[in-house]
């Protein structure tokens, strides 16, 4: 099968026009993970390029399949200029690595931590997995391989992803959604969850 990064680095133009940086990290036994910065007026995405390149496997299973499995990327979308956002480069990097590293498959509501804030100043250590498909679509593949899906991350307080852990991805979603959360500001405070 074809290399699937340049697949995916060109879906994400498509999406998002030319990344105005990148940044790379590897970690000892992992293939490299990109990070590619677009910004679009006050918005600024980051995305992974990497973790796409093998199928995420479940721990459980007894061989890894290098073709068949899901895979996918992250992608982040913060308010620019209110944080120094650019030091998510690295935790991004950790979470795109960590189906290789710790044998995680990365899912739809899926809690994902860090454990230290996204970047300088920010309430947040960890992030929601939320559904593909809104801001960048899926990428098919030649069979038998699963499409790439375009993740998105919403970043959680500490109290909300313990809250997030008794009442479901779901329940959180709902709360901020009825709260009027804006998921972008950098620097948001926790919603109401009494």
């Amino acid at each position: 099968m074809a290399d699937v990064l340049p697949l995916v680095e060109a879906r994400l133009r498509s999406a998002f026009g030319e990344p105005d940086a990148r940044a790379a990290v590897t970690f000892l036994g992992t293939d490299r993970i990109e990070v590619l910065r677009f910004t679009e007026g006050d918005i600024v995405r980051y995305a992974t390029l990497g973790m796409s390149a093998q199928p995420m496997t479940d721990p459980t299973a007894a061989l890894a399949d290098p073709v068949k499995g899901p895979r996918a990327e992250l992608v982040l979308s913060v308010r620019a200029g209110e944080a120094d956002t650019d030091k998510v480069l690295r935790p991004l990097a950790v979470l795109a690595a960590s189906p290789q590293v710790e044998g995680l498959v990365v899912a739809p509501g899926a809690s994902l931590d860090v454990g230290e804030p996204l970047w300088p100043g920010a309430p947040f250590t960890s992030v929601l997995v939320a559904e593909p498909g809104g801001l960048v679509e899926d990428l098919d593949l030649d069979a038998p391989a699963d499409p790439v899906r375009f993740l998105p991350l919403l970043p959680m307080t500490p109290n909300e992803a313990a809250w997030k852990r008794v009442h479901g991805a779901g329940a959180l979603q709902e709360r901020w959604l009825n709260g009027g959360t804006d998921l972008r500001d950098p620097l948001r405070r926790s919603v109401a969850l009494d």
